[in-house]
């Protein structure tokens, strides 16, 4: 990628959205500067590099299922990607239906990966039916 534009964001985007819900781990380090840092939690520490980023990935695997992300909307600032999303998940064990909503800044390189992932979510929780 030499241009961020908002073509190139929206293609990124869907591959984060396909990465991300499929599990696959090469494929979502790939995604991701060596060095990147993404930030789940704006009041918590970052995950930092391709071991934390992967770990992370394993873990929500652990107990998420049926999950779904989707970008509803996004803008381009060079070099940053701004993005409306939502998610939702079934917890595993206990079958409650998890659904998120919120903003993601990501900043990107000149070959396309990101190098900072900063999140900002709603989260609500329904009991399992």
């Amino acid at each position: 990628m030499t241009e961020l534009d908002y073509a190139a964001a929206g293609e990124l985007l869907d591959r984060y959205a396909r990465i991300r819900c499929a599990w696959d781990g090469d494929a979502w380090v790939d995604l991701f500067t060596p060095d990147a840092a993404s930030h789940p939690d704006p009041f918590g520490p970052p995950l930092v590099g391709h071991i934390d980023l992967r770990r992370n990935l394993l873990e929500a695997s652990e107990f998420e299922e049926q999950v779904e992300l989707t970008f509803e909307r996004h803008w381009v600032v060079p070099p940053s990607i701004l993005a409306v999303w939502h998610a939702s998940y079934v917890h595993r064990h206990s079958r409650a239906r998890v659904r998120l909503a919120g903003f993601v800044t990501l900043d990107i390189v000149d070959d396309g990966r990101i190098r900072k992932a900063r999140f900002w979510y709603n989260r609500r929780e329904s009991p399992a039916e």
